[in-house]
């Protein structure tokens, strides 16, 4: 190889590199750059949020009565009353053969007052006999008994939030506990679930 060629070869090699270091400069120069801008817009927007600390949370509980109906089965015993409660069978049936025994005994008047007395001492004692031996119709059966008893229970509603902020202590009303802190813009409380 001659030295003309070297030299040229060696031009174009320190070109070369040159143009890569100049290239590398300015990539290494845009990733600060980026990082930086990336960072300050991430310190820009963790800047515009703020929170407030969480003194207490006092859950708000509502009663609630859901009746409902608790049934059982129980035994009842029905009694039905004789068919003959006046008991004139036994009446008519003692009268009728008192009336006839009364009649067998004496004559004339005599007979007369006995057959009558014979006819009411018979309906007499045929009502006692009737009345010892009828007895009621006893029957029992199982029936279903349902009463309505109160169902109550206690349930969260929402949550009484007690925060600081600035030195001011506030309260509001959210719908969950927020726990340990609350994000607030402007004086507002938001919603947040950071703990």
């Amino acid at each position: 190889m001659n030295r003309l060629t070297v030299n040229v070869l060696n031009i174009a090699i320190a070109a070369a590199l040159a143009t890569g270091l100049a290239a590398c400069n300015r990539n290494a120069d845009a990733g600060v750059s980026g990082a930086s801008a990336d960072a300050g817009a991430s310190a820009s927007a963790d800047a515009g949020v703020k929170y407030a600390k969480v003194v207490s949370v006092d859950p708000i509980r509502s009663t609630v009565n859901n009746p409902k109906q608790v049934c059982h089965d129980e035994t009842v015993t029905h009694s039905e009353p004789p068919k003959d409660q006046h008991r004139i069978a036994g009446t008519a049936i003692g009268a009728v053969v008192g009336g006839l025994l009364g009649n067998q005994v004496g004559g004339g008047k005599g007979r007369t007052l006995a057959t009558v007395a014979g006819a009411v001492g018979g309906g007499y004692a045929g009502n006692r006999i009737q009345a010892s031996r009828q007895q009621a119709q006893v029957s029992t059966s199982v029936e279903r008994k349902c009463d309505t008893v109160n169902n109550t229970s206690n349930k969260i509603v929402g949550y009484d939030v007690r925060y600081v902020y600035n030195g001011v202590t506030r309260t509001v009303r959210m719908d969950h506990d927020p726990g340990d802190r609350v994000q607030v813009q402007e004086g507002v409380t938001a919603v947040s679930d950071a703990r």
